[in-house]
């Protein structure tokens, strides 16, 4: 028992230092992300944390079996470094013994990551997707910030104001540029193709109609038509100017099969549904497999180092997760039996781990016997 727990404590430290640096890499990626959507006035900086609290479980779920593939490889690989996996093994400690050892902290981690896939990353996914969808249903006059210039989403328009209300319903001292689409000018019979408006004015206001289109009105101000580079702008002095405002664009984020709670994936026969619900009962089964093929991995000769066999096993963990997302993409398709599914991946490298495992007592009963010859042929 005091051996199980010291195996233990060794492979959850390491698991949880892994993990810990994995989804702060992670994070600090998705999070710069959302930052530059931020910046652009795209998203409310208000629901940045909020989004990234939403989508932890979902990252957490990928997370954590690597990081219990590396904390096995680390943690036993020092043990066998420092000759300690030795000594274990000359008091009765076995490579059957230490597997079912190593099992209890991947069924704690795999139990962990079953209610992340089947229970909380779905909820982050429809949240993060809710959340999406209320900052896309904002008008850029819903996202301004004074003092600095924004960018509409497709980058047709600039809006600049240097004031805001706090009630955002009044601005003042507004500044918009606009691409314009291809136009003919018949007076002149010349091509204002790729042209740009600039407006200015003094103040403005926000203005609802019935039927839901928003409109900005500006105030006191001028508008300037021309091509840049040509010395033909057109400038318009006016009391009152409407500015029509983009519809609301909804996110397909929502509806996604990500956000489908798991009892209703249960229910369902369509093979879509089928296929996230394989994927999500995969990742709890992929932690027993990575475990067995990390425990015949970390033993290393201590003076090779503990780091040999880490490439290669990373390589082999990144062909299991690459296989599994090949063959959903496949299922998604329906080029594979639902009936198969992706079990066929998980049993391909359970038959690799499984090798992996008979494969070390094999090498030292042929050694063995190698030694044997070697001296009984020294001894005649």
């Amino acid at each position: 028992m005091i051996v199980f727990r010291y195996l233990s404590r060794e492979v959850l430290v390491t698991l949880g230092a892994v993990s810990a640096v994995l989804l702060v890499i992670i994070m600090s990626g998705r999070f710069i992300k959302y930052l530059a959507q931020a910046a652009q006035g795209v998203l409310d900086p208000g629901v940045l944390f909020l989004i990234m609290g939403y989508r932890i479980p979902g990252f957490l779920q990928l997370i954590l079996p690597l990081g219990l593939f590396l904390g096995i490889l680390l943690a036993y690989g020092r043990l066998y470094l420092d000759s300690e996996m030795t000594v274990l093994s000359a008091t009765g400690m076995s490579n059957r013994r230490l597997l079912g050892y190593s099992m209890a902290p991947a069924a704690v981690v795999a139990a962990l990551v079953a209610w992340l896939s089947l229970g909380l990353a779905p909820q982050g996914v429809a949240e993060v997707a809710r959340i999406l969808q209320q900052q896309d249903a904002l008008t850029e006059f819903d996202t301004l910030v004074p003092g600095r210039f924004q960018a509409m989403k497709d980058g047709s328009r600039v809006t600049y104001t240097e004031g805001l209300s706090d009630d955002r319903a009044q601005l003042a001292g507004v500044f918009i540029t606009e691409k314009r689409a291809d136009q003919g000018r018949a007076d002149q019979g010349k091509s204002r193709a790729g042209g740009i408006t600039l407006l200015v004015a003094e103040q403005g206001r926000q203005v609802i109609q019935e039927d839901g289109s928003r409109y900005l009105i500006l105030e006191n101000g001028y508008r300037y038509d021309g091509n840049p580079g040509r010395a033909d702008y057109r400038a318009i002095k006016y009391d009152t100017y409407g500015v029509l405002l983009p519809k609301p664009e909804v996110s397909g984020e929502i509806g996604e099969r990500e956000a489908i709670p798991t009892r209703e994936l249960l229910g369902s026969d369509e093979p879509r549904h089928q296929a996230e619900l394989q994927w999500r009962l995969s990742i709890p089964l992929l932690v027993f497999v990575v475990t067995l093929l990390a425990v015949p991995l970390a033993r290393v000769n201590p003076r090779q180092g503990r780091f040999l066999k880490l490439l290669p096993a990373i390589l082999l963990y990144m062909a299991y997760l690459a296989l599994l997302i090949g063959a959903r993409g496949q299922l998604d398709k329906g080029k594979i039996p639902l009936e198969l599914g992706l079990w066929w991946v998980h049993a391909l490298f359970l038959l690799i781990g499984l090798g992996l495992v008979g494969w070390q007592p094999l090498q030292l009963k042929l050694a063995s016997r190698r030694a044997a010859k070697e001296m009984a042929h020294g001894q005649a």
